[in-house]
């Protein structure tokens, strides 16, 4: 149980040093005690009809909200980490299409994550009292938080206060989120130029224990990996049979696949187990996934479950925005 609290605890420290900024005088969990005391229960009201009527709910809704806090980041002019997006900015259209939805990179985002807020939000706005009164921000925060515990995770506290941004474009979006293809040392790169260390980008990965990935984002490691292999060797052989029954040659590229294949509906700390175990879904290029560092980070969330919830739900608590401006 010692050790257990050591690993939570330096991940968490780790964070809130990360994410602190001079917002934090302005985020606060009573943000809306006097303007719509209940907030709280109208989104969670209306995310659990949601995710009764889908359960992919739960992982487009907080892959909604990664996007949404990786894109606009901004310098702080104080020197301190940078802010994170988080202003609502990934739910903006454009009449021209423009807007960040409609980078490549959004466009594959779950519809039922956009239909999740635009729920809570019709029902925060049900009520007279708190009608235009909650950012849009502030409600996808909340309502990632939610999904959170319906699939099994826990629940925790949400700092809120956050401001809707106005300002959302296509270009925004581009170099702003990792790809599958990424190396280690890529992902490093990004993550940090988000103010986030290696050891949250770990703690943030364990999220792909909800989603799933497109046949064509993963094909090559099943098909033609390299001259002297057609399967990429670090995957588990049977698993990438299983792979290949489920995406054959020349399958529509736009086919699911869960990201966790054991309990792929289960807010768990089955990614880490499946990495082990050559069952990751993307690959980490140059086999990153067995450097040493990362591998005694992964091996240490693997131990126990509440450590992985811990460590994911204190990065999304801690989750700051940058300046926006109000509804």
């Amino acid at each position: 149980m010692e050790n257990q609290k050591f690993i939570v605890l330096s991940i968490c420290l780790s964070l809130l040093i990360t994410f602190a900024s001079a917002q934090n005088s302005r985020l606060r969990q009573n943000f809306y005690q006097n303007s719509c005391p209940n907030v709280e229960s109208l989104v969670r009201s209306a995310v659990q009809t949601k995710f009764s009527q889908t359960f992919v709910t739960a992982p487009a809704t907080l892959r909604l909200f990664f996007h949404d806090c990786f894109v606009r980041v901004s310098s702080s002019p104080s020197g301190d980490p940078p802010f994170l997006g988080c202003d609502a900015s990934v739910l903006l259209s454009s009449p021209n299409n423009n807007a960040e939805k409609d980078h490549p990179d959004d466009i594959s985002l779950a519809g039922d994550g956009f239909d999740t807020v635009a729920k809570a939000k019709a029902a925060v706005d049900s009520n007279p009292r708190c009608r235009n009164k909650v950012s849009c921000a502030d409600i996808l925060a909340l309502a990632t938080r939610d999904v959170v515990a319906l699939a099994g995770g826990p629940s925790y506290p949400v700092e809120l206060g956050r401001r809707d941004g106005r300002i959302s474009t296509k270009a925004s979006v581009q170099h702003s989120l990792p790809h599958p293809t990424f190396n280690l040392n890529q992902l490093n790169s990004m993550f940090a130029s988000h103010g986030l260390s290696q050891t949250d980008m770990i703690a943030l990965s364990g999220a792909h224990t909800l989603g799933f990935a497109h046949c064509g984002r993963f094909s090559n490691r099943i098909y033609g990996f390299s001259r002297t292999n057609r399967i990429d060797p670090t995957l588990n052989l049977q698993y990438a049979m299983q792979l290949r029954q489920m995406c054959p040659i020349n399958v529509d590229p736009r086919i699911a696949i869960n990201m966790d294949p054991t309990t792929p509906r289960q807010f768990d700390n089955a990614y880490y187990q499946n990495l082990k175990n050559g069952k990751g879904l993307v690959q980490l290029r140059s086999g990153s996934v067995h450097r040493s560092k990362v591998k005694r980070h992964c091996q240490s969330i693997c131990v126990q479950q509440w450590c992985l919830s811990t460590s994911i739900c204190e990065c999304y608590h801690q989750a700051r925005p940058s300046r926006g401006f109000d509804r």
